[in-house]
């Protein structure tokens, strides 16, 4: 699911001159203290009841005109980090030249991409062909650059550059992520292809600033693809198909109409992508014949043959596997009606996310079926991860500490044991010795890999499993060699994983490992709150230590200035944690209280400066995607011609200067989605009232449950948070890998 960004221009706020107001506000019923004006010298009051939100946000259908929402979820990869953690313009990062020690795998990869390339080449064009360009060219420049600079929707922080990352063939382990190849191919374009296509884009009116980005998407070939189908300008992030249709008109003048088979081919793959962004790595045809007919096209039915015949897109149908009950004629009359069954519906995806399922389905089995079990002595869990290859883990913030002892018992049985997490921040509870994945996909971190491409593993603990998209559990999976023993641990109540699929669910759901459910109650009065939120209920917790405060305002403007206050001066004050320490979590990343909003002023309060250096100044806290869904957070240390060098935690990084722009934001506020895998001492939640269709148990849950000692609720959404608690069940995503794990490990076919 995507967090609703509200796309509107960030109010400017001053900040806050005075303490700010802290009253303890009951969700169902504000107690007393709720309605006090505290005093500008007074101290947080603690909260009896957290604060109320609306309902979840509604997940875009594909269809829809508008970009999905890029709080949850991440954001795109710019918001997170630089555009929202998947917006346009992000893309993974990391550097892969430096990851490949082994000549093997680096021939794998060459051998993978000159594979993707040659089926690119047998379609009439590439994958995410069409593009349309509409109204005026400024018109056009300024939709784009409003995503890429962040002040777009945040359907960009689940969207990459481009929609075909390389990926693995599933015999060779890869040497890298799929993440950090996709800048190489931005970066590269030849100054002839930008010419040539500069030129095609004045042609039809359409602004030349976007030539890189064209030839990026489109390859060597761009400026003749565009100009025999004017619709692959589709393909730059932030195009919508109303601007790529008037683009098509001014190059192909009458030749074109609403239902030219190059139009809905494109329109069908834009479809796709914007559904995965969501979350989905598969639509069901009505949704996308729904999705066309809202854009025009005269047969939508034959829009979907026509995307299918040309391979543009992939058709799925799960085959039904019930049995016919044996019995007399006369029974089966009976019987019939009611045994029977709706057919599995039909499904429509790229094939980069079909790729991906199937590979990531045939290595989960690989590792199932090529465990050696043993008799391990211990927990529950520690039997079962030494009877099983696969074993899921489930359970609240304090149950991480299991799989965590799992791995040291793991170590001094002398198995190469490694545990790895969703966000850096996360690493403090899960040891040194723990890695982010996207690190270890990358070989930043980890034990290397032998000879064969497989990392050097006998056990893999991965904690934030609910944060694995389909894409990187692929990468993941096939870097295990055969044996190898895979614990997936997480949360399942917590937001979805910020790219396509639902991985950790899906292998819950399938039912075909053993799954432990972990005993261990999160502690204190913020562990019952979160609880008790986990199971739809918005209780009244005692916070006697102030661990949970309530503040409520009255509008987005107020929302600002008082956050700005808790984190500047009240909780520094009332509860000891420093501002550098606490950490904001809003709804969006648009809107007068979104990331934006918050961020500006935050920094005016905390670290005011011109920002000398692309907008930042020395000391500005930071969010940097170097992927897209992946957050760091961090603080400016310096800057040089090489970049922006940043401290994060215990490391330093440089985001390179090309990368300042599109995947570096400021972090005081994250969403949701960008905060998932970490945690604080001190955490603001911004809940201002045009943030209430934006709410979901999921996100209340992820968002309340990033705080370790206090937890502050900027509230102005009435009783729209207990109704999200209660009935805000977040959107269901539509995905394959459940019915191929079903298939493959299905207890009569297990050999």
């Amino acid at each position: 699911m995507t967090e609703p960004s509200g796309e509107t221009a960030p109010e400017a706020v001053e900040p806050a001159a005075e303490d700010l107001r802290e009253g303890a506000a009951g969700a169902p019923a504000p107690g007393p203290e709720a309605t006090e004006e505290p005093k500008p010298s007074e101290e947080p009051v603690p909260a009896e009841e957290p604060a109320t939100t609306e309902e979840p946000g509604a997940s875009e259908e594909p269809g829809a005109g508008e970009e999905p929402g890029a709080g949850e979820e991440p954001a795109t990869a710019q918001e997170a980090g630089g555009g929202h953690g998947g917006d346009a313009g992000a893309s993974g990062g990391g550097d892969a030249p430096e990851l490949s020690d082994a000549q093997a795998e680096l021939a794998a990869q060459r051998e993978l991409r000159a594979r993707i390339e040659a089926r690119k080449a047998e379609k009439s064009g590439p994958l995410t062909s069409g593009a349309k360009l509409s109204g005026t060219a400024a018109d056009l420049l300024a939709a784009v650059r409003a995503v890429e600079g962040g002040s777009a929707s945040g359907s960009t922080f689940y969207e990459a550059p481009e929609p075909a990352p390389r990926r693995p063939a599933a015999e060779t382990a890869p040497a890298m992520t799929v993440r950090p190849p996709a800048p190489e191919r931005p970066t590269a374009p030849a100054p002839g292809t930008t010419a040539a296509v500069r030129e095609v884009l004045a042609e039809g009116g359409a602004p030349e600033a976007l030539a890189g980005q064209v030839a990026a998407a489109l390859g060597e070939g761009a400026a003749t693809a565009l100009r025999e189908d004017p619709w692959q300008l589709l393909a730059v992030s932030g195009v919508r198909p109303e601007q790529a249709d008037g683009f098509a008109r001014a190059l192909l003048g009458s030749a074109c109409g609403p239902g030219d088979p190059r139009r809905t081919v494109a329109l069908t793959v834009w479809l796709l992508e914007r559904a995965a962004l969501q979350g989905h790595t598969a639509l069901e045809v009505q949704t996308v014949r729904a999705g066309l007919a809202g854009h025009a096209v005269p047969d939508p039915e034959e829009a979907v043959e026509t995307a299918v015949s040309e391979a543009a897109v992939l058709v799925f149908q799960e085959e039904e596997t019930a049995e016919e009950p044996d019995g007399d004629e006369d029974a089966g009359e009976e019987s019939s009606a009611p045994e029977q069954e709706p057919a599995a519906p039909v499904l429509l995806g790229l094939d980069r996310y079909a790729l991906a399922e199937e590979s990531l389905a045939d290595g989960l089995a690989r590792l199932v079926r090529t465990a050696t079990a043993d008799t391990w002595e211990g927990g529950e869990l520690e039997r079962a991860a030494g009877a099983h290859g696969l074993v899921l883990h489930t359970g609240g913030e304090a149950s991480r500490a299991e799989p965590v002892a799992l791995a040291a018992a793991a170590r001094e049985r002398g198995l190469r044991t490694l545990v790895a997490v969703h966000a850096g921040d996360g690493r403090r509870a899960a040891g040194p010795d723990a890695v982010t994945v996207a690190d270890l996909l990358s070989g930043t971190a980890g034990p290397g890999r032998d000879e064969e491409g497989a990392l050097a593993l006998d056990l893999l603990v991965v904690l934030d499993a609910p944060q694995l998209d389909v894409e990187t559990g692929a990468m993941l999976v096939e870097s295990l060699p055969d044996g190898c023993r895979l614990v997936l641990s997480g949360d399942p109540e917590v937001l979805g994983a910020p790219g396509a699929g639902r991985v950790f669910a899906d292998v819950l759901a399938a039912r075909v490992c053993p799954r432990i459910a972990s005993r261990v109650p999160d502690p204190g009065p913020l562990g019952e709150l979160v609880s008790g939120i986990g199971v739809g209920e918005l209780n009244q917790v005692e916070a006697p230590g102030k661990e949970v405060v309530i503040v409520p305002v009255r509008d987005a403007g107020e929302a600002v200035h008082r956050t700005v206050q808790l984190v500047a001066d009240s909780v520094p004050r009332a509860i000891g944690v420093p501002s550098e320490q606490t950490q904001v979590v809003t709804v969006g990343h648009g809107g007068s209280a979104g990331t934006r909003a918050l961020n500006a002023a935050l920094k005016q309060r905390l670290n005011p400066g011109p920002g000398r250096f692309g907008g930042y100044d020395i000391g500005d806290r930071v969010a940097y995607a170097p992927a897209p869904g992946h957050t760091v957070t961090g603080t400016v240390l310096s800057a040089d011609t090489d970049g922006l060098r940043l401290r994060c935690g215990d490391d330093e990084l440089l985001v390179p200067r090309e990368r300042v722009e599109s995947a570096l934001r400021h972090g005081w506020a994250l969403t949701a989605h960008q905060a998932a895998g970490a945690r604080w001492p001190a955490v603001v939640v911004v809940l201002p009232g045009d943030a209430a269709g934006g709410l979901s148990r999921p996100w209340v849950y992820t968002a309340f449950g990033r705080a370790e000692r206090h937890l502050s609720v900027v509230h102005g959404v009435d009783q729209a948070l207990a109704r999200a608690v209660a009935e805000g069940v977040a959107p269901e995503r539509t995905t394959r890998l459940r019915p191929l794990l079903e298939g493959l490990l299905a207890v009569g076919g297990e050999e």
